[in-house]
C-alpha cells in the first residue's frame, strides 16, 4: 500500500464517518428531545424495547450512540436492566441500516445529494428544513467517502499478498472475526468497518466469506464504546454495558457454530452482489440473535447479576406522589408538595456530596451527583406539568396562589441542584489538576457551607408547613450569607495578592462560595413562599445565576 492509497482510504473513511455523523445529527435535531423521550417511554415490554432501540438507532445511525444513551438512562434510574437489554438488542438491529444503504450502487447520487442538502441547510429559513438538509448533505458526503475509499483500493486487485490474506480470512473465520473486532475497537465504529468491507467488495477484492467474518468481529468490537461509557457509572449501568458485550459475543459464537447454514441462508435470499450479501448477513445476524435470546432475557439478566454481584441504592426517577386521578381535588396540591419535598431532599444530598467531594477529593460522589441530577430534572418536568394541569380546574384564589408559589419552589430547588452540579465540576477540576486550597480558605469554606446547609435544610422543613414566623426569621438570615460571601471573597483576594494562594485555587474558591451564596438565595425564596411574601423578580436571581 503506497502513501497515496493510504491517504485515499483514510480521507474516504473520514468523509464516510463525517457524513454519517452529519446525517445522524440532522435527524436528531429535527426530532429534538423526542428520541430521548421515546427511549424513556416505549421500553416497558422487552419486545417493544427491541423495536424502540431499532427505530432510534436507525435515526441516529449509531448503535454506540444509542447504547451510551441507554447507559445514561439506566444510570439515572429511568430504565431497569431488562428494558436496557431489550433496547440494546434493538440497537444492534437498527445499526445495520447503514450497511443496507451503502450496499446499493447509488454513488452517482452523492453529488446531487450534497448540492440539495447544502441548499436546504444554508438557504432555508425553516429550522426543521435546515436539519433535513443537513441529513441529506451528510448522506451525500457518506457516499462520496465510500466512492473515494473504493477507488483508492483499486490497486490492491493486483497485490497478491493482500489477496492471499483475504482468502485466508475466508478459510479461517476466527481470524476474520478477530481482525474485525480489533479494527472496530480502535475506531469505535462498526459502521466504518462495514463501510470499508463494502468498499472492498465493490472492487471485487473480498469474498462473502471473508467479509462475513470481519462483520461478525465488528459486532463485538463496537461494544468497547459502551464499556467506556459505563466507567464510573452505577452497578446497573455497568451490567447493561456487560450485557451488550455478552449479547454480541454469544451471537457471534452461535453464528460461527452455524456458519455454513447461516451463509447458505444469506446467499439464498440475496442477489449475486457481494456488497448486498454482506449487508444482508449483517442484518440477519442481528435479527436472529435477538430472536434467539429475547425469550431468555430474564435468565440473561440473572447471569449478569452473578457476573457483577452487589446491591445499590435504586433511585426512583419517576414521581411517587403525583396521582393524576386527584387533579380535580385539593389533594393534588398536597401530592405536589410531597413530591417537591422529595425533590428538595435529593438536591440537598447533591449539595452535601458536592462540597464533600471538593473537600475530600472524592470522584465517586461526583458520579452519584450526576445520577441524582437526572432524577431532579425529571421530577421538575413532572411536577411542573402536574401543577399546570391542576391549575386548569376550578379553585379558590388561595389555592391558585399556592400552586404558583409551588411552581416557584420547584424552579428554586432545581437551581440548587444545578449549583450542586457546578460545585461537583469544580471538585473534579480540583482533583484532575491537583489544585491545593489553603487551610485558611478551607476553614472559611467549611463555615459558609455549614451555614448554607443549615438554612437550606430549614427551608425544606418549612415546605410542608405554614410556619410563617419561622420562615420570616429564616429570611432575615440571608443577609448573613451575603455578608459572609463578601468577607471571604475579600479575604481570599488579599491572600492572592500576598501570594498565599495560587490563581487557580483562587478561582475555584471564589466560584465555590459564589455557588453557595446562590443556594442560600434560593433557600430564601422558598422561605418567602412559605411566609406568603414571595415578591422576588425573576431577573434578580437569574442575573446572578
Amino acid at each position: 500500500m503506497d502513501i497515496y492509497m493510504f491517504l485515499g482510504l483514510a480521507g474516504g473513511l473520514g468523509l464516510f464517518l463525517y457524513g454519517m455523523q452529519a446525517m445522524a445529527e440532522g435527524l436528531q435535531k429535527a426530532a429534538g428531545e423526542r428520541l430521548r423521550r421515546i427511549l424513556e417511554l416505549f421500553t416497558s415490554h422487552p419486545l417493544v424495547a427491541v423495536l424502540t432501540g431499532a427505530i432510534v438507532t436507525m435515526l441516529v445511525q449509531s448503535s454506540s450512540a444509542t447504547t451510551v444513551m441507554i447507559i445514561g438512562f439506566v444510570n439515572a434510574g429511568l430504565m431497569n436492566l431488562i428494558q436496557a437489554v431489550g433496547t440494546i438488542m434493538g440497537a444492534n438491529i437498527g445499526t445495520t441500516i447503514t450497511a443496507q444503504i451503502v450496499s446499493f450502487d447509488i454513488s452517482h447520487l452523492a453529488l446531487p445529494a450534497i448540492a440539495l442538502g447544502f441548499a436546504l441547510n444554508f438557504l432555508s429559513k425553516s429550522r426543521v428544513t435546515r436539519y433535513v438538509g443537513q441529513s441529506i448533505l451528510g448522506f451525500g458526503i457518506l457516499f462520496l467517502g465510500l466512492t473515494i475509499m473504493s477507488d483508492s483500493l483499486k490497486p490492491l486487485r493486483d497485490f497478491q499478498p493482500f489477496i492471499d490474506l483475504l482468502v485466508k480470512l475466508g478459510r479461517t473465520p476466527i481470524f476474520g472475526v478477530l481482525a474485525g473486532m480489533v479494527f472496530t475497537m480502535i475506531i469505535q465504529s462498526s459502521s466504518a468497518t462495514t463501510g470499508i468491507v463494502i468498499a472492498l467488495s465493490l472492487q471485487n477484492l473480498i469474498s462473502f466469506d471473508s467479509g462475513l467474518s470481519i462483520i461478525l468481529g465488528a459486532n463485538v468490537g463496537t461494544c468497547i464504546t459502551a464499556l467506556l461509557a459505563s466507567i464510573g457509572a452505577s452497578l446497573t449501568a455497568r451490567r447493561a454495558a456487560v450485557a451488550h458485550v455478552l449479547f454480541n459475543v454469544l451471537g457471534v459464537l452461535i453464528a460461527l457454530i452455524l456458519l455454513k447454514p447461516f451463509s447458505q441462508l444469506v446467499l439464498s435470499i440475496s442477489p449475486n452482489v457481494v456488497a448486498r450479501q454482506i449487508a444482508n448477513a449483517h442484518t440477519i445476524f442481528n435479527i436472529s440473535t435477538s430472536v434467539i435470546l429475547l425469550p431468555f432475557i430474564k435468565i440473561f439478566v440473572n447471569i449478569l447479576t452473578k457476573i457483577l454481584p452487589g446491591e445499590e441504592e435504586i433511585l426512583e426517577c419517576k414521581p411517587k406522589f403525583l396521582d393524576r386521578r386527584m387533579l380535580h381535588s385539593p389533594a393534588a396540591i398536597l401530592n405536589a408538595t410531597q413530591e417537591i419535598k422529595r425533590m428538595a431532599d435529593l438536591s440537598l444530598d447533591m449539595l452535601k456530596e458536592a462540597v464533600e467531594a471538593f473537600i475530600n477529593n472524592d470522584t465517586k460522589m461526583i458520579t452519584d451527583i450526576r445520577r441524582k441530577e437526572e432524577v431532579v430534572n425529571e421530577l421538575e418536568r413532572s411536577i411542573t406539568a402536574y401543577l399546570s394541569d391542576a391549575s386548569q380546574n376550578p379553585m379558590t384564589t388561595k389555592q391558585y396562589h399556592l400552586i404558583t408559589s409551588l411552581m416557584h419552589n420547584v424552579n428554586d430547588i432545581e437551581r440548587v441542584a444545578d449549583h450542586a452540579t457546578n460545585i461537583s465540576e469544580l471538585a473534579l477540576e480540583k482533583i484532575e489538576n491537583n489544585i491545593h486550597i489553603s487551610e485558611v480558605a478551607m476553614k472559611e469554606l467549611d463555615m459558609m457551607y455549614s451555614e448554607v446547609i443549615r438554612i437550606y435544610t430549614k427551608a425544606i422543613e418549612l415546605l410542608q408547613s405554614d410556619k410563617r414566623e419561622e420562615a420570616e426569621l429564616l429570611i432575615r438570615e440571608d443577609d448573613l450569607i451575603d455578608k459572609m460571601e463578601r468577607e471571604f471573597r475579600e479575604n481570599h483576594i488579599q491572600r492572592l495578592n500576598e501570594g498565599l494562594c495560587t490563581p487557580d485555587s483562587g478561582m475555584l474558591f471564589l466560584d465555590l462560595i459564589s455557588n453557595l451564596e446562590r443556594v442560600a438565595d434560593h433557600a430564601n425564596n422558598v422561605a418567602e413562599a412559605v411566609a406568603g411574601v414571595y415578591q422576588r423578580t425573576f431577573n434578580s436571581i437569574d442575573n446572578k445565576d
